[in-house]
């Protein structure tokens, strides 16, 4: 395997953001709507454990957008096994990184309109470089 790659490949950066950013709204729901929970129901938990549930809630979302998308392409069990097979590490990069970055933001599990931008590029921009290189070297796209 090649160890070098081009990555000025601007063809492979576009279809690599774009998978990146259908990722990125099935874990922003799920993590979103884990915080906005909690948030609005003023259930005290520990940040770290809603943040936990969040990445969770994340990741299933994904898969279930993942899972509905695909099954247009084909079979509804084969576009499930498909959605499972995605990249869990692109996926977990990127709610770590959104949810470090609220933390960091706000101190806390807390959603503000003013710092939801900031949660999306984080979760959007960590998984990128990793998504160019699966798309790349082993030709596997993460949707």
């Amino acid at each position: 395997m090649n160890l070098r790659i081009d990555w000025f490949c601007w063809g492979t950066w576009k279809t690599a953001s774009y998978n990146t950013s259908w990722c990125l709204i099935g874990c922003s729901l799920g993590d979103f709507g884990t915080i906005a929970y909690f948030q609005f129901m003023e259930i005290s938990w520990p940040v770290w454990a809603i943040m936990c549930l969040a990445i969770i809630n994340g990741l299933i979302t994904s898969i279930i957008l993942e899972t509905i998308i695909l099954s247009r392409q084909m079979f509804l069990s084969l576009a499930f096994k498909t959605a499972i097979g995605m990249s869990l590490i692109s996926m977990i990069a990127m709610e770590a990184a959104m949810n470090i970055t609220d933390v960091i933001l706000t101190g806390g599990a807390i959603l503000k309109w003013s710092i939801i931008p900031f949660m999306l590029f984080a979760g959007f921009i960590t998984p990128l470089p990793y998504n160019y290189w699966r798309l790349k070297v082993l030709g596997k796209a993460c949707h």
